[in-house]
């Protein structure tokens, strides 16, 4: 059934003030050092034209091989990766990821990975990392190795890789802002830690890494748990997980955080819409089928997560905010239609509806690796969910209202102060009817961005009708709105900001 929404900025009721770098993002530590991640779909597989399929394997082990292959390191210093990165303006940056818990710091230049380490890490890459921060205007948050070549289960961690990290960090003029102790470490058997390490032993480390950074860096912050998918949240596909279910051994937050006495300054969780079509084949029912990606089930993913994380943050950092550090359409690299206008509708919903929730951060996996990225890896080719975030940050304000719109089916509305500081609203209303138009009624002239497709997995996204595509030298193309008076309808499967 048609939907009809009609705009009255002058009755609206502010609910919050949320941090100005809200859209925020992740660079990958296997992204910095180069090794392995997930392996790219072929082009029939993200237009839905070719089924994905992991091969002939035997074992868990076999597909996991199968599915991921080696990448260089990323150039941070490309002229049109920081471009387009530049122009979301403030953000933080979190490199992180599984690979960072059991990544070495050669800073002394050795070439050598000492036994029990992953990956090496060397000195002019990590001063890449830290000019990439400084060139985009950004905030970095890291986390630390934790993993058999620093200490045993039955040792206490120590700082002495923490120790290299930090302090080539200040010498070189920069800062890390915030840390996470430890990636997902809820998947205790899986994440990178010591042969037997339990949840005690995490959270007696972690206690110990955030004494030591308040004697020494007070000014950054202390992030965590940084858990995925907790299995005290009920129905498993709606909390926003689904990888942690390869762990045998699994850690509830609760668990994680037992008995710790140092606080935390921001809470942290890690959300996915389920899991790609690389891990269907492990667990099926945490995948989602690409005819339901517009259904009101699937956008309520993320507003389920964020809301059942409330209470958690309520009883570890009471008062903080809570960032989500990592975020993205499926765990394992994303879904097919990740790089496509079909991740269009989650990723703006994810935006809304946190906001209407808590203040924080959401970290977007990622800024430009794997098929969830929103530039292409290599080519660092824009893709629809760039120029989606691209214009939120531009257009909505810190100021978040009731937008008096229930959300329903062709009718997801959410309202903002606008972001160039003058008088009026910033809306965003997502039709993800795939049949029916939505009529927006307002009174006087808007402001309008509508944004469409040829169809719903296109890579390419429309603007007012211009296709959004970089010119022949990277520059941006035209994202200036129509002016409308009173009244715009927007198709099916269309989203449309509107400025009064």
């Amino acid at each position: 059934m048609p939907n009809t929404v009609r705009l009255s900025p002058a009755s609206l009721q502010v609910i919050r003030t949320v941090n100005d770098r809200l859209m925020s993002y992740n660079v990958e530590f296997t992204e910095v050092t180069g090794g392995t991640f997930w392996k790219q779909y072929t082009p029939e597989q993200i237009a839905g034209t070719e089924k994905f399929t992991v091969g002939n394997v035997s074992n868990i082990a076999q597909a996991m091989a199968s599915l991921v292959q080696v990448y260089p390191p990323i150039d941070l210093y490309n002229e049109k990766l920081r471009k387009l990165a530049k122009e979301f303006g403030p953000v933080w940056v979190r490199v992180s990821g599984t690979w960072a818990t059991k990544t070495y710091y050669d800073f002394e230049g050795t070439g050598v990975t000492p036994e029990g380490y992953q990956n090496r890490l060397t000195r002019e890459q990590w001063i890449g990392v830290l000019d990439f921060v400084k060139a985009v205007g950004g905030k970095l948050l890291i986390s630390m190795a934790n993993c058999i070549g620093l200490h045993t289960a039955d040792e206490p961690w120590n700082p002495s890789q923490a120790e290299k990290i930090f302090a080539l960090t200040a010498e070189h003029g920069g800062k890390i802002d915030a840390v996470e102790f430890t990636n997902e470490p809820n998947m205790l058997d899986i994440t990178g830690f010591p042969p037997g390490y339990t949840a005690a032993d995490f959270a007696r480390d972690q206690d110990i890494f955030h004494r030591w950074v308040r004697d020494h860096y007070p000014d950054t912050l202390i992030v965590g748990p940084c858990a995925t998918g907790d299995a005290t949240m009920g129905d498993r596909q709606k909390s926003g997980g689904g990888i942690e279910n390869l762990s045998g051994k699994l850690a509830t937050t609760d668990e994680l955080m037992a008995g710790t006495k140092e606080p935390l300054d921001v809470y942290s969780y890690h959300y996915y819409n389920g899991i790609s079509e690389r891990l269907e084949m492990m667990m099926p029912g945490m995948h989602w089928d690409a005819g339901k990606i517009l259904t009101e089930d699937y956008l309520a993913v993320a507003p389920y997560s964020a809301q059942t994380n409330v209470p958690l943050r309520d009883r570890h950092c009471p008062g903080g905010e809570m960032w989500v550090t990592e975020s993205g359409d499926a765990g394992g690299g994303g879904d097919t239609w990740a790089s496509t206008y079909a991740d269009v509708f989650r990723t703006l919903n994810e935006l809304g509806t946190f906001a209407t929730i808590t203040n924080g951060v959401i970290f977007h996996n990622t800024l430009a690796s794997s098929d969830y990225g929103f530039l292409e890896h290599g080519t660092f080719n824009t893709r629809p969910n760039y120029y989606a975030v691209l214009l939120w940050t531009r257009l909505m304000g810190t100021t978040v209202y009731d937008s008096a719109e229930p959300i329903r089916e062709g009718a997801h509305v959410f309202a903002h102060s606008r972001k160039d500081g003058k008088d009026g609203v910033a809306y965003l209303i997502i039709n993800n009817s795939e049949t029916d138009c939505t009529k927006v009624e307002f009174a006087g002239e808007a402001a309008c961005y509508v944004l469409s497709a040829d169809h719903v997995r296109s890579t390419v996204m429309k603007l007012n009708g211009r296709d959004l595509v970089l010119g022949e030298h990277n520059e941006l193309p035209d994202l200036s709105p129509v002016m409308v008076r009173d009244s715009l309808t927007l198709a099916p499967a269309t989203m449309a900001f509107v400025v009064l």
